[in-house]
């Protein structure tokens, strides 16, 4: 059959629906005539390594490992804040007494119970009605957090920071005497990487383990009535970003949101797959948290380490993760000190992620706890450190 015929045929069977037939013709000559290319987007690999792809070649590069920032609508990020001062970050910890009483009320069946639910979700996909579900959801137990803490009579908040794609991004806001600023973060969104808005993604350890276990450290935390009353010197904040697995997006979103403001970020922590140790004990290797050491700032990467020796049970092990791995990089671009802990050596990290199988019964909740250990730790540190 020839293109008009198509044509006409379409316009004839669309006109009785009221649609507007000449704008459905002209879409469905381009489509016909090979006119019509899928919407393409600007990533970058490196800096200043950028080239234009679509959905589907975003998610082979990621098959394969590639990470990027989507840089499509967040070309500028970066470019206010170019010379900030270094940060100069605690030579110690000095709320151990603390720290360690609060720490022993941390739990590994809120852990299990949240994230059960949350990989109930069909996918947590950015771009999905599960996607948007899953973030009300999580919004939701953020909010109860809060105000069984009592913190909400104090001025502290939980609000979604709004995306176009549908899943929102998740602030709170635990308002402290200065508006220096400490972020803890972990994504929200799962994704499979081989039919994104089709096949399951429970997201298990990427980042249903990251997202849970800093929201149970924001619970022990609450439990500290200095926190709750904001007599900490600096504001704390918990984000749960969406749209990592599309570029960091979500989190790229938000940082240039702060950039432009000017907001005074002294601090960013991801934890980002927190539950996974399997190929570590079966290559004979101590359980460990794993510290990036790339692309990550110096002087927090160091206070960590004495985080990690002081409050967790297990030792840390340096290793690197590449450009653009997750959402501390937007951070880092925006030109906030960042710094990432994951489950492991990254080369002993889960393989199971972006698939059907990045499962609940693969995850080791006693080497989550020490990542909330460390995240409770960091925040109460942060907190009252004299920046």
């Amino acid at each position: 059959m020839k293109t008009s015929s198509i044509l006409a045929a379409c316009a004839s069977g669309l006109a009785v629906q009221a649609f507007s037939v000449p704008r459905i013709a002209q879409n469905a000559a381009q489509q016909v005539q090979g006119f019509m290319s899928p919407e393409q987007y600007l990533i970058e690999l490196a800096p200043g390594e950028t080239k234009w792809v679509t959905d589907a070649e975003k998610w082979a590069l990621r098959r394969e490992g590639v990470s990027f920032f989507d840089i499509t609508d967040t070309a500028d990020l970066g470019s206010v804040l170019k010379s900030n001062a270094a940060v100069k970050f605690p030579a110690h910890t000095e709320y151990n007494s603390t720290v360690k009483s609060l720490a022993r009320n941390l739990t590994k069946s809120n852990m299990h119970e949240h994230l059960e639910t949350f990989t109930s979700f069909h996918t947590r996909y950015y771009k999905s009605e599960y996607g948007a579900k899953s973030s009300f959801w999580l919004l939701g137990q953020v909010n109860d957090t809060l105000a069984h803490a009592g913190a909400l009579k104090h001025g502290a908040s939980v609000k979604h920071f709004e995306h176009a794609w549908g899943q929102n991004s998740i602030i709170a806001t635990l308002p402290g005497k200065t508006n220096k600023t400490v972020v803890i973060g972990a994504h929200q969104d799962s994704i499979n990487l081989f039919f994104p808005s089709l096949l399951a993604a429970p997201g298990a350890d990427d980042d249903g383990s990251g997202t849970v276990t800093i929201l149970e450290a924001l619970r022990v935390l609450l439990l500290d009535q200095d926190i709750v009353q904001g007599k900490q010197d600096n504001t704390v904040e918990f984000h749960w970003y969406s749209a990592e697995e599309g570029g960091l997006l979500g989190s790229q979103a938000i940082f240039q949101t702060y950039e432009k403001a000017g907001r005074d970020v002294k601090a960013m922590l991801q934890q980002d797959m927190t539950g996974y140790v399997q190929k570590t004990l079966d290559a004979g290797e101590p359980e460990s948290v794993g510290v990036i050491t790339d692309f990550v700032d110096p002087g927090l990467t160091e206070f960590i380490k004495k985080v990690v020796t002081t409050y967790c049970d297990i030792p840390y092990v340096l290793t690197k993760c590449g450009y653009a791995c997750s959402d501390h990089a937007s951070a880092s671009k925006a030109g906030y000190p960042s710094a990432f802990v994951i489950e492991s050596d990254f080369k002993y990290s889960d393989n199971k992620i972006h698939t059907t199988e990045d499962k609940i019964e693969y995850l080791n909740f006693d080497h989550m706890l020490q990542h909330a250990k460390l995240t409770l730790g960091l925040a109460f540190e942060l907190a009252f450190a004299k920046f």
